[in-house]
């Protein structure tokens, strides 16, 4: 069974679901919301927090050319790449302090770096894991890089068909890095709850011999609750304290009360799936004394023959199994018996 250790978090195919709240840009520009989002985190439930490590220079050009307009029938369409970046990054020097606060949450805190100097930052900071962002699944340079540093790497695949999984996963390997969780993931901002394919998660994990979750940018929560049942390991979902204050990702984020629901429900889940087990508890084999067996519907002599009549398969279950019915019909009753009496081979001539 495959076992990946992130901080204190044991991540395996039949434990608990790792369930990770992502900043992102839901600080809006304030280190004191990104402190109370993080203490909000641990509230809710969440077993991690994660931040994205880029400034807008390391992810595109300040270029205000057709190329860099952002035009896919986003929440973002018309703004210039660098512009969206510039507003929703979270600055470098926050980090040391925002990595505290998780930690004095006892909140496990890590990071997407998006180049190799936010990697070389990241690790000046202990990070426990990285997380490869899905529109970063192509820069196999980036992942190879990543994965050296010998953490686990958890990778969304939004916008990969199943060769930019293979790559990404050989890029990992080729490091002698298999520490790999893949997380099904719609790169729309919200996604359609119609687009979820939730059902890639079990075959990421049975195809490609990896822990598998989701990402999730769906509104609500349901998404997450059916994920866990189809054997999400890890669900990343985007968290803010009040939407109100705003922000690049505020409209599809899930604020305290909506998080700490799912998080009750993920957990619900968990505990629903069961294991395959056809022995009965025992509350369930006392629960079978309300079931149906063969009782005495009226009063009969000895010798008289048992028929529907004065033989019934009726609530509760102390007689005989309803199985014998037709058997015992015909038969004759070996002593008196009464209405409600329990039918038992012994009442039954042989």
């Amino acid at each position: 069974m495959k076992k990946i250790q992130i901080g204190d978090f044991l991540l395996s195919e039949s434990g608990s679901v790792f369930i990770i709240a992502e900043l992102s840009a839901n600080h809006n520009g304030s280190i004191e919301n990104a402190i109370v989002t993080i203490r909000a985190a641990k509230r809710a439930g969440a077993d991690a927090i994660k931040l994205q490590t880029y400034t807008a220079d390391t992810l595109t050009l300040d270029a205000k050319t057709d190329d860099f307009m952002i035009k896919q029938g986003t929440i973002w369409d018309g703004q210039y790449l660098h512009d969206l970046y510039q507003e929703a990054y979270t600055p470098w020097e926050w980090h040391k302090q925002l990595f505290q606060v998780a930690s004095e949450e006892g909140l496990i805190c890590f990071s997407s770096p998006f180049d190799k100097t936010a990697v070389d930052f990241l690790e000046q900071l202990e990070v426990p894991a990285y997380k490869v962002a899905s529109l970063e699944i192509t820069d196999i340079p980036l992942i190879e890089y990543i994965a050296s540093k010998g953490k686990p790497v958890i990778i969304s695949t939004g916008i990969a068909d199943e060769n930019d999984i293979v790559l990404a996963i050989e890029a990992c390997k080729k490091q002698g890095n298999d520490q790999i969780v893949l997380l099904k993931c719609t790169t729309s901002y919200p996604a359609p709850i119609a687009e979820a394919n939730l059902v890639m998660i079990k075959d990421m994990s049975e195809r490609f011999g990896v822990i598998s979750g989701l990402s999730d940018h769906t509104l609500g929560i349901t998404a997450p609750v059916v994920a866990t049942v189809f054997g999400a390991r890890v669900i990343e979902k985007h968290f803010i304290t009040d939407r109100s204050i705003g922000g690049p990702d505020a409209s599809f984020s899930l604020n305290e009360k909506e998080f700490t629901e799912m998080v009750h429900a993920v957990r619900e889940a968990e505990v629903a799936i069961g294991e395959i087990n056809y022995s009965l508890t025992n509350k369930q084999i006392k629960g079978r004394e309300f079931s149906r067996s063969l009782y005495v519907s009226a009063d009969a002599e000895p010798g008289d023959t048992i028929t529907e009549n004065n033989m019934r398969s009726v609530r509760p279950g102390f007689g005989m199994h309803p199985k014998f019915f037709e058997e015992v019909l015909g038969k004759k009753f070996s002593q008196k018996v009464q209405k409600g009496q329990r039918l038992t081979n012994d009442l039954i001539q042989n």
